[in-house]
Formats: structure tokens, sequence, C-alpha cells
């Protein structure tokens, strides 16, 4: 079963399982709500920082219409690649090959910068805020979110990706979650310069595949596919095994159901 899942039913990249299988089931039910919460108006100009496949990107070009603006910007061009090819004819996005600590983009350009789940990943976060707002106009809107800390689904599977795979692919599952505190979201985005500043939490159910479903895809659309296919066949069977079994407790009419802590931050510049 393993090997079925391991190769044989993902021939694309990470970046183009990424929007075929973590879009779906992750991506757009939290990039629905983070548009929702920003509200975007008609004629808006919006950036959307780590866009990844562009799933923020492109809601929020349905919210602000033919009149507004929407760029992506991203560090990885594989992301980038599959965003453009993603986007629907007629739907003119424009997309950043560029790390968010150095945004080639002008001063004062967007009303609103959105962020989805990617400011953990970034190594100098104060400096990635500092260049939000930079390119925020005065009173312009930032929406960010992370999810954290680990669920306990998730922390199954780190564990058992360090038994099976090795320490450094349980640290990419731990460093997902690893941005949460609501006091230190608060002072990093407030210390960047923003005003009325407010972070808050909400839990998010979330209904994903089958356990031994869910865990290829997640591993196939994030970098943790290049880690187990340095493994032999025993061993990712052997993850599998550890992994499905403790998922059990998780299932729910033949899928997992997870809960995920989200924190939301909203500023002005």
């Amino acid at each position: 079963m393993a090997e079925q899942y391991f190769g044989k039913a993902y021939g694309g990249n990470p970046p183009a399982n990424y929007e075929r299988f973590f879009v779906p089931a992750i991506g757009a039910p939290l990039a629905t709500d983070l548009i929702h919460l920003a509200a975007l108006r008609t004629g808006e100009r919006v950036l959307d920082i780590a866009c990844g496949t562009g799933v923020v990107a492109r809601l929020a070009s349905q919210q602000v219409g033919a009149t507004g603006t929407v760029a992506g910007l991203d560090v990885n061009p594989g992301m980038l690649a599959v965003a453009r090819s993603a986007t629907p004819p007629g739907m003119p996005i424009e997309w950043h090959e560029a790390s968010a600590e150095a945004m080639p983009i002008p001063d004062a350009s967007f009303d609103v910068v959105l962020c989805q789940m990617g400011l953990q990943f970034m190594p100098d976060k104060r400096a990635a805020l500092r260049e939000m707002r930079r390119v925020l106009v005065r009173g312009g809107r930032l929406i960010l979110n992370v999810p954290g800390p680990t669920p306990r689904l998730f922390t199954i599977m780190g564990e058992a990706l360090a038994r099976h795979i090795g320490a450094e692919a349980a640290g990419f599952v731990n460093h997902v979650f690893s941005l949460h505190d609501t006091a230190e979201i608060q002072n990093l985005v407030s210390g960047a310069g923003f005003h009325d500043a407010s972070v808050q939490s909400d839990t998010k159910p979330l209904r994903l595949p089958a356990p031994e479903e869910f865990l290829w895809q997640y591993v196939h659309s994030t970098p943790l596919a290049g880690a187990v296919a340095q493994v032999d066949d025993e061993r990712r069977a052997s993850l599998e095994r550890d992994v499905v079994a403790k998922w059990q407790e998780f299932v729910k009419d033949g899928a997992l159901v997870l809960q995920v802590r989200i924190v939301i931050a909203t500023a002005r510049k």
C-alpha cells in the first residue's frame, strides 16, 4: 500500500501536488476565511505574500473585480509556475519571485497585504513585516494567519517521521506550527510599526481524506517528498503503518477530521 501511494499515485512535483491535494483540503478553506475577514472592496490593490500556488490571490481577484489589482509574491519559483498555470484566463494577477524580506515593489503600492500560513517560514519575520508595512498605503490593512500549536494529528506524523525517516523530516512538520503565540505575534506586528494590531485565535475543523491518502498527499505536497524518497520501501511501509494506526482516533465516516487552531492578526499602517 505504501508504495502504491508513494510512487504511482503522485506524478507531479511538490508544487503541483500542493495545488492538487493540499489546497482543496486545507489551503482553500483557510483562504476563504482570510478573504472574508479582509472584507476586500471593489477596486482595491491587494498583495498576497508567500502566495504559494495562488489560492488567496485568486480569491482576492474575484473580490476586487476588474478595477482592482492583485499581485502574488513567493520565493519558490516552482510554486509560482503552478500559480500562473492555475490562474484562469482573464484574471490578471502579477507574480513576483522574491523574498518577503526584500520585495521588489515600490512604497505605498497596495491597499491590503495578505499572508496565509507564511510568516512562520520567514527567517527574519520583523524585516518581512516591515516590508509589508512599507508597500502599504497609509491606513492600508494587513491580514495574516498562522497555524498552531501542532495538532495531535500532526504530532503523530512528526514523531513517526523522526522514527522512520529522520529528525530533519520531523523538523519540517514542527516548523509549520512554530509561530502561534498571540503575544509574540502581537509584538512582531506592533514592533514592525503597525497600528491597531489585533491578534485572535479560533479552532478550524477540516475534513481531510482517509489516513493513507492524506499521509502521502501531504508528503508529496511538501519538502517531505525528497526525504521520504531517500529511504527504502520497508521504511516507508513502516511509516504508513505507524501513522495510520494512530490516526484511527481521528477518523469519522472514512475521513480524517482535523481540529487546528488558527491565529489571525490584523493591523493598519
